[in-house]
């Protein structure tokens, strides 16, 4: 069988040392290692840099509303389960201004995965704080330095029981690209928060700081004790990196919707019964 070649033409607008390019990067390889054709794959987005990550990768792709990807994600997988559906989004586009659809899209549970490209900053509008910024980090908007505690996307998560709860360092290819193959190849919602650096308008959060700053769960850990999970999930002097949190109880929101039939048609494809429907909408 033929490497599938996941790349396209379209120039990439990312600034030169981007963590965008490593993310970029793993996620073409562990989509040609699913041996999953172009066609049978959807990345969705919202606004940011990050949103970007659908238009250079060759598959189909929705880019939507700014904080409005999960809603359509969903809706996608509900009505052809048979596709592979990942999000790509920004630490503001999911935890700002889709911090609604991230509390609702974990309750519901869909098979997706959500790829959160954390730089903690917002990049494509220059460089105010997101929600993921320290406390006391300056801005060209908060001046003086932010005064808000920064929000703990993984320990949020896993309060609300999660399928799959996992976190990343870019500067780590090769165990970034194992924990991302992980998470798609995960039943139910996965979230994998990549710490990546902003190079042109975070000048703090950089490769070097995510690299001393963060460190690997043992190898005896178990994701699937809750407590121990928050725990490590409340770790901030230094953050840890691996599966952090699976909870193997929750049924997809696909299997609660029924959306799998006998016949394992897809809801697109299935004849409407216009006279039924006429009546439920009273028509």
């Amino acid at each position: 069988m033929n490497k599938i070649d996941f790349s396209n033409q379209t120039e990439i607008a990312w600034c030169p040392g981007c963590g965008n390019f490593g993310i970029h990067l793993v996620l073409k390889k562990v989509l040609e290692e699913t041996k999953l054709k172009p066609e049978n794959i959807v990345l969705v987005s919202g606004i940011g840099q990050a949103a970007k990550t659908p238009q250079y990768i060759n598959t189909n792709f929705f880019n939507g509303l700014h904080g409005r990807s999960l809603p359509p994600a969903t809706a996608i997988k509900a009505v052809n389960p048979d596709l592979k559906v990942i999000v790509t989004s920004g630490d503001g586009d999911m935890y700002g201004e889709g911090g609604n659809h991230f509390l609702h899209a974990i309750r519901r549970n869909p098979d997706i995965t959500i790829i959160v490209h954390n730089n903690m900053i917002y990049g494509l509008t220059k460089g105010q704080a997101s929600p993921t910024s320290k406390k006391g980090m300056k801005t060209i908007v908060q001046t003086t330095g932010v005064i808000l505690e920064p929000l703990n996307p993984i320990s949020l998560a896993i309060s609300l029981d999660a399928s799959f709860v996992a976190r990343a360092n870019i500067g780590d290819l090769k165990e970034t690209k194992e924990i991302l193959q992980k998470a798609i190849y995960h039943k139910g919602l996965s979230i994998v928060d990549i710490l990546q650096p902003c190079v042109t308008f975070n000048k703090i959060n950089t490769f070097e700081w995510f690299k001393e700053n963060t460190y690997y769960l043992e190898k005896d850990y178990n994701p699937e004790n809750k407590e121990n999970a928050i725990l490590k999930a409340l770790e901030t002097e230094k953050m840890p990196l691996g599966i952090i949190y699976i909870s193997k109880k929750k049924k997809t929101f696909e299997e609660m919707q029924n959306v799998y039939q006998k016949n394992k048609n897809p809801l697109f494809k299935r004849k409407r019964n216009l006279e039924k429907l006429k009546k439920i909408i009273k028509i």
